[in-house]
C-alpha cells in the first residue's frame, strides 16, 4: 500500500516505519482500544472502518469520527508520555492495521529527524479539521451539517454506499439531535439522494448529497 500519510518521510525512514510495524486484525465490533487504556502506540489502518467514540458526562456514548484506510488511529500517543486513551476505537467491519509502538517510534525520532516533520503535519491536519468543525457549528445550519457528515462518511466507506451507522451516530457526528437528523435524512431520501433502512444509511447519489449539504449555509 502507498501510504499517503507517510509521504512526508524520506524513502528510508518510510521503510523503517513499516518494518517496525506489527500487523493486527480485528473483527466487526471488536474494540481496538478502550477509552482510558494506556496510550502506548498508533495504528495505521490498512483496511476496514473504525468508529472513534467517547463517553459523555451523562453516561452516553458519542461517535466523534469514522476513519478508514490510510488513516492514523491513536496518534496522540506518539507525543504524550504515560497518557491514557482519550477515546475508544471500535471496528465497524473487519479491520487490518499496522501497529507502531510508542517506544519504537521514539527510537525512530532519535535516528530520523524527518519523523518530527511527519508528526507536525499529522497534527496540523487534525487542527485544520477541528477548526473547520468549529466554524460549521457556529455558521452552518444543523440539517446541512448532517448531510456533510453523511457525505464524508460515504467517502470513507466507498463501495456500495451503505453506511452502518445509526441516526444517533450521525447526530453525534453532526453535533445535533436525532429528530433533526431524521428530518434531514428523510428530506434527502425524498430527493432520491439516499435510502434509509434499519441501522443503515444507503447513499445513492453522493454529488446530490453534497449539493444539498451546501444549499443553505446561513445560520438557522
Amino acid at each position: 500500500m502507498d501510504w499517503l500519510l507517510l509521504q512526508s518521510l524520506d524513502e528510508e525512514t518510510r521503510r523503517e516505519v513499516l518494518r517496525r510495524a506489527r500487523r493486527r486484525r480485528f473483527g466487526r465490533r471488536d474494540a481496538i482500544f478502550h477509552e482510558g487504556d494506556p496510550s502506548d502506540g498508533m495504528h495505521l489502518i490498512e483496511s476496514g472502518w473504525v468508529a472513534v467514540r467517547v463517553s459523555t458526562p451523562l453516561g452516553d456514548v458519542a461517535t466523534l469520527a469514522v476513519v478508514g484506510p490510510q488513516e492514523p488511529l491513536g496518534e496522540q500517543s506518539m507525543i504524550q508520555d504515560g497518557a491514557c486513551r482519550s477515546a475508544s476505537a471500535v471496528a465497524l467491519s473487519s479491520v487490518d492495521t499496522l501497529y507502531v509502538s510508542r517506544d519504537g517510534f521514539d527510537e525512530l525520532r532519535a535516528q530520523h529527524p524527518s519523523v518530527d516533520r511527519f508528526l507536525a503535519m499529522l497534527f496540523e491536519d487534525r487542527m485544520r479539521r477541528l477548526s473547520e468543525r468549529l466554524v460549521e457549528a457556529l455558521f452552518v445550519p444543523a440539517p446541512q451539517r448532517v448531510l456533510r457528515r453523511v457525505a464524508e462518511v460515504a467517502a470513507v466507506f466507498g463501495g456500495d454506499g451503505r453506511i452502518p451507522l445509526t441516526q444517533e451516530d450521525v447526530a453525534m457526528l453532526a453535533g445535533t439531535t436525532r429528530p433533526t437528523v431524521n428530518r434531514a435524512l428523510r428530506s434527502a431520501q425524498d430527493a432520491g439522494a439516499l435510502r434509509l433502512a434499519r441501522g443503515v444509511i444507503e447513499v445513492l447519489d453522493v454529488p446530490a448529497i453534497a449539493r444539498l449539504a451546501h444549499a443553505d449555509e446561513r445560520p438557522g
